[in-house]
């Protein structure tokens, strides 16, 4: 995938236009040569959320909207304790990559003069973010079930946890001259992780680095104030001397500019960035069928022991063959199955006559031709065999049983405008991402039949 835009305005913010943070900005943004275009105003209006960039002249496809010089970014790099992290760099490892950056956030957040104090005031609330991980979390749990995100949320906030009193409150309190007691709270940090998650950037390796570490995230001042959408107007490019944001489609004066975080699906976006795209436009949308799902859907086939086991030595050769996994989801997209090989591979070995996986494990499934019409792409999952097409719908039937709701209820709730527009906004967003996955999910089940 291509680099990702790590952020997203967020919604519920918009309140009425206060010029002074945009004004402060903007000479800032002067005073470290970040060059913005003319034909471009950073403003609450006009914007699907807080702020945003409106296009005040039309533009054209390939013109320049702004470009960042890279001192002006906000990294591990940049920052006025920069040579302190990087001599700590081995005891501030995590698993997430982030911490540099984090502590960084946190010591320029409280020091009095930063360079970067103009940028923060574009910055949301930190304490009305709406990322799930601020939710309760019996709203999360009822409103997101079977989505994957309450399951996602609670891998995050074990990991924030222990991520913060194992290296991050350790480094500050051995460092009390630059870190105050205001920033030393499990909160805030919890509050700027989710920040980092939604408004950083990752710079993508060169494609001969592709063995080497990901790139360290860094905030990008102008960058960020873009919203996504998946038919986005606008792309940003990486130069040796600066990030440029560049028109991919024309824009017409007075239309918002929307920049891409990638290929995200609505519970993806929903999970980093704590909003969604109201169905049908978020063509990136996809719908997961958990690994073990299958396995169930398989068992369910078995009447005696024999067949019990010999379809768990099935799964473990599969499991042999990096095929599947415990904690592994085949991912359903709208046009496409994303992860079509796996899925194929997995169908194959479950439904294959007993004589054949006995050949088929000698061979160690290496060497095998694939044929067009075990191809699974959506068109062509009529075509395939029944015992296929079987195991796959009843795989879809019980993913489906894993919501609370239905499909038609769902749709209730979106054909009523005026109920709708009774739901709160956590309910709402909810409601995107639960349609969108039921909707792929059903189309499965009308192509399985």
């Amino acid at each position: 995938m291509a680099t990702q835009a790590k952020r997203r305005r967020v919604a519920g913010l918009a309140g009425s236009e206060d010029p002074a943070p945009v004004a402060r900005f903007l000479s800032w943004c002067r005073r470290v040569g970040l060059e913005l275009s003319p034909k471009v105003a950073v403003s609450r209006q006009g914007t699907v959320a807080g702020y945003g960039m409106v296009a005040r002249e039309s533009v054209q496809p390939g013109e320049l909207l702004f470009a960042v010089p890279r001192a002006a970014l906000l990294s591990q790099h940049t920052c006025s304790i920069s040579g302190l992290l990087e001599r700590e760099r081995g005891a501030l490892q995590s698993q997430s990559g982030w911490v540099p950056l984090l502590l960084a956030l946190l010591h320029e957040l409280q020091a009095p003069a930063s360079p970067w104090s103009p940028y923060f005031a574009l910055w949301p609330e930190l304490g009305r973010l709406e990322h799930p991980m601020f939710w309760p979390e019996e709203e999360r749990r009822r409103l997101l079930q079977g989505t994957g995100v309450p399951e996602a949320v609670e891998k995050d906030l074990a990991s924030i946890r222990s991520e913060y009193y194992s290296i991050v409150l350790p480094f500050m309190e051995a460092h009390p001259d630059l870190f105050s007691p205001t920033v030393r709270s499990l909160e805030l940090y919890r509050q700027l992780v989710a920040l980092v998650m939604a408004y950083s950037f990752q710079e993508p390796l060169e494609e001969e680095d592709d063995e080497k570490e990901p790139n360290s995230p860094l905030m990008v001042p102008a960058a960020d104030v873009l919203n996504h959408l998946a038919n986005h107007n606008a792309n940003l490019e990486y130069s040796p001397n600066c990030l440029r944001m560049v028109a991919t489609q024309p824009i017409p004066k007075g239309h918002e500019i929307f920049n891409t975080y990638g290929q995200m699906a609505n519970w993806q976006l929903i999970h980093m960035y704590g909003f969604t795209e109201p169905y049908p436009d978020n063509t990136d949308d996809t719908a997961d069928i958990q690994m073990v799902t299958v396995r169930e859907a398989a068992l369910q086939g078995t009447k005696v022991e024999a067949e019990r086991l010999l379809l768990y030595e099935r799964w473990d050769f599969l499991c042999k063959l990096e095929m599947v996994g415990e904690e592994g989801a085949f991912v359903i997209g709208r046009e496409e199955v994303l992860t079509e090989e796996e899925l194929a591979m997995t169908l194959k070995v479950l439904c294959m006559p007993a004589e054949e996986f006995r050949e088929f494990k000698d061979q160690d499934g290496w060497g095998d031709d694939k044929r067009e019409e075990d191809s699974l792409t959506i068109t062509n999952i009529p075509k395939l065999k029944a015992s296929w097409r079987q195991l796959l719908r009843d795989s879809v039937l019980l993913t489906l049983q894993t919501y609370a709701t239905d499909l038609k209820t769902e749709q209730d709730l979106l054909s009523s405008k005026e109920v709708y527009a009774t739901l709160s906004w956590r309910e709402q967003q909810a409601l995107q991402v639960r349609y969108g996955q039921k909707m792929i999910l059903h189309q499965l089940l009308e192509l399985t039949n």
